[in-house]
């Protein structure tokens, strides 16, 4: 009996092609960034899954290629790289990477929080260039992390975890969501706001909602001109969730007093991008799931997502679950 054919579209780990091995016949794409367009469309013409990375568009031409197609299963835990209503109206499932990734993210979250307030790369760059000649009472002064209001924009998970690391460093919490978590309130020893009082009363502000259209530049100059003088902006979200051009003003023009940013609207973020001018903007690659554990989980979980799509099965983490009425299954 042969076994169904798959696409796995980024080199995962070990932790997930073990899995795979045995019970599916599938292809690697083994280099790094998304497959070229026209041979990741050739690699799907007869595949029964994809295994699909972040940066991978999959849209109507894709899955219009891939007639055979059961499951995009994403190896993250966003799917907006999905065109998830042209998945559902051909029955095909799309899953992702929830849970694993929590404290990874959450733990990178912090840290650009702690680097942005106490200037870190900006002061290792310092030392480095031979600039560094004495002590000073002024010298690479920030801002105090102990005891400032931390506003988080998105209660889910990450978000939730963000607020438990802070109580570490006895901050106010603050949080915004779609949906109010009053049961989550008393034991975070979190207080809702609407979006304007968060942006106005926070130090700090990091971003953990998922990219929606409704979430789309959620935080432009009119939400950046709230913010205080001394204020932080976070991202570890998604790169669209802020207007990129009005934060480089925000910061350049000292609106704010800084942002630490793991995402951007273009990933890669070009080197000629004026926000990398900025020493108030502390810079990371996209890296907020960049723990060994964080990473072989997202494999095992996306693989295994895969896999019980192919044997017929309800995968574990179904993004569309309208999609079972269409298709009959389970």
């Amino acid at each position: 009996m042969s076994l169904p054919k798959a696409y796995v579209g980024l080199p995962i780990q070990e932790a997930g092609l073990e899995l795979l091995r045995g019970k599916a016949d599938f292809e690697v794409w083994e280099k790094e960034g998304a497959p070229p367009r026209e041979g990741l469309l050739r690699g799907l013409k007869d595949a029964e899954g994809f295994l699909s990375g972040l940066f991978t568009r999959v849209d109507e031409e894709l899955l219009d290629a891939a007639p055979k197609l059961k499951v995009v299963s994403n190896y993250a835990v966003g799917y907006d790289n999905i065109d998830v209503p042209a998945a559902t109206k051909r029955g095909i499932y799309v899953t992702n990477t929830p849970d694993v990734l929590t404290p990874a993210t959450a733990d990178l979250a912090f840290a650009l929080l702690l680097a942005s307030a106490r200037r870190v790369i900006e002061a290792n760059a310092f030392l480095r260039s031979g600039q560094w000649k004495a002590w000073g009472p002024e010298l690479l002064v920030g801002v105090e992390v102990s005891g400032s209001a931390l506003g988080i924009v998105g209660f889910g998970k990450i978000g939730q975890a963000m607020a438990r690391r802070a109580r570490g460093f006895d901050m106010d919490v603050l949080y915004f969501s779609a949906t109010r978590r009053p049961e989550l309130e008393q034991s975070l020893g979190a207080k809702y706001l609407p979006l304007d009082e968060l942006l106005k009363e926070s130090d700090f502000v990091s971003l953990h909602c998922n990219l929606t259209e409704q979430t789309r530049n959620l935080i432009g100059e009119k939400e950046l001109r709230m913010m205080k003088k001394t204020a932080v902006l976070i991202n570890t979200s998604r790169g669209p969730v802020v207007d990129q051009a009005a934060l480089y003003r925000a910061c350049a023009e000292r609106w704010i007093w800084g942002a630490g940013l793991d995402v951007f609207v273009q990933e890669p973020i070009p080197l000629d991008d004026p926000l990398l001018t900025l020493p108030n903007v502390t810079t990371l690659p996209h890296i907020g799931s960049a723990s060994r554990t964080a990473r072989d989980d997202m494999a095992r979980k996306s693989a295994s997502n895969l896999l019980a799509a192919l044997r017929g099965e309800r995968p574990h983490d179904l993004v569309n679950p309208e999609v079972l009425g269409s298709v009959g299954k389970c």
